[in-house]
């Protein structure tokens, strides 16, 4: 957290909560939702400006509840998650980098979805592989140390992972590939997509 972030929360603790204006989308971008974004469930209007991008990213973090939120001097500002907390991107030199910009070394698990989206979990963070990323880690699933052809990881998502045992090469580990349910996301790596205020 920013000090000046620090400085104005304990300046001014009580500020009420944001809900709604801010988004995170599969991709790693942030996204303004104004109210007609809201009203219409729109994506809203991707944010650009570099200075404010690293202030988001710098004072992201979550509630004991899994809510995710940028803390906006005094305010939380709690973002809706269009798919999960993290968006993990290849990177040369780092293996994997999250939209925050932090390197993610320490990846433990990988899962992918019935929708065929790649997840890696480490460091008690969830991250959605960005799909431009895809086709260069499918060279990297392997069945028996092998790669495997497209039509094996359809069969194997049509069969719920139940086929034949996958793993995921990651550098010079193999971190065994788990099947998931889209919607048990949230719960199995308890996050809340779209938090709001309690009623």
């Amino acid at each position: 957290m920013d000090a000046i972030v620090a400085q104005a929360l304990a300046k001014w603790p009580n500020v009420p909560h944001c809900y709604g204006w801010l988004a995170l989308d599969a991709r790693g971008s942030w996204r303004m939702r104004n109210e007609a974004a809201q009203e219409k469930q729109l994506a809203g209007d991707k944010i650009v400006h570099p200075a404010l991008i690293g202030f988001i990213q710098r004072n992201y973090t979550h509630d004991a509840q899994g809510r995710y939120y940028f803390q906006n001097g005094p305010q939380r500002v709690y973002v809706d998650l269009e798919v999960a907390p993290y968006i993990a991107h290849t990177d040369p030199v780092h293996g994997f980098i999250l939209h925050t910009g932090q390197h993610y070394t320490n990846i433990a698990a990988a899962y992918m979805s019935a929708g065929g989206r790649l997840f890696l979990s480490g460091d008690d963070k969830l991250a959605l592989l960005d799909d431009r990323d895809m086709a260069q880690c499918l060279a990297h699933i392997q069945s028996d140390g092998r790669s495997i052809a497209d039509e094996q990881l359809l069969a194997w998502l049509a069969q719920r992972g139940n086929s034949a045992a996958l793993s995921l090469q990651i550098d010079s580990h193999r971190i065994a590939l788990q099947y998931i349910e889209d919607e048990a996301l949230s719960s199995r790596f308890g996050f809340i997509c779209t938090p709001r205020a309690e009623t």
